[in-house]
């Protein structure tokens, strides 16, 4: 549920920082390099993760700024990349929350959730198509909001990023 701001109603074990993370004076500048565009408009019609956007079918894509065009070159290479979002929207002063699934609050390092101090996303996305002259990268999906900034793209290499005996996930 949510308050007439946009932002989450506070659970109960929840806790809020005694500050707004976004009001705070920067410690380094971001640029966007491009924008999210997908088929979700809404909060709650939104895939909570990348395996729910897959399973929708919907593919999305991101518009690359025209000035960072030349960064494709070479991406075609790859099948996969990490993408770093900026979450606009999310909010930013919880550091404890109740996620809906598990049975106890969880601080916000030890979650996914986009409520956090700096809202940046990570997405690994099927790379469908790279057009160059429009600055277009196509994926398979996505699994944020239409429009949302786009901080950074990396290549996706299974041989050093894939981890077989990492532990988490799935549990509450």
């Amino acid at each position: 549920m949510t308050d007439d701001t946009g932002f989450q109603q506070s659970r109960d074990g929840e806790s809020a920082l005694p500050f707004d993370p976004g009001a705070m004076p920067p410690d380094a500048g971001v640029v966007f390099i491009g924008r999210i565009r997908s088929p979700w408009t809404e909060r709650a019609e939104c895939p909570k993760n990348m395996a729910a956007a897959r399973a929708t079918g919907q593919p999305a894509s991101i518009a690359l700024d025209p000035r960072y065009r030349d960064g494709l070159r070479g991406l075609e290479r790859f099948s996969h990349v990490a993408i770093l979002t900026w979450l606009d929207r999310a909010q930013r002063d919880l550091i404890v929350q109740q996620p809906r699934h598990a049975t106890e609050p969880r601080g916000v390092f030890s979650l996914r959730s986009p409520v956090r101090p700096n809202p940046i996303g990570l997405h690994v996305a099927k790379v469908v198509a790279i057009d160059m002259d429009a600055a277009i990268l196509t994926l398979e999906a996505i699994d944020v909001l239409d429009g949302t900034p786009v901080v950074d793209l990396k290549p996706y290499f299974a041989s050093t990023d894939a981890v077989p005996d990492a532990i988490g996930g799935n549990r509450s």
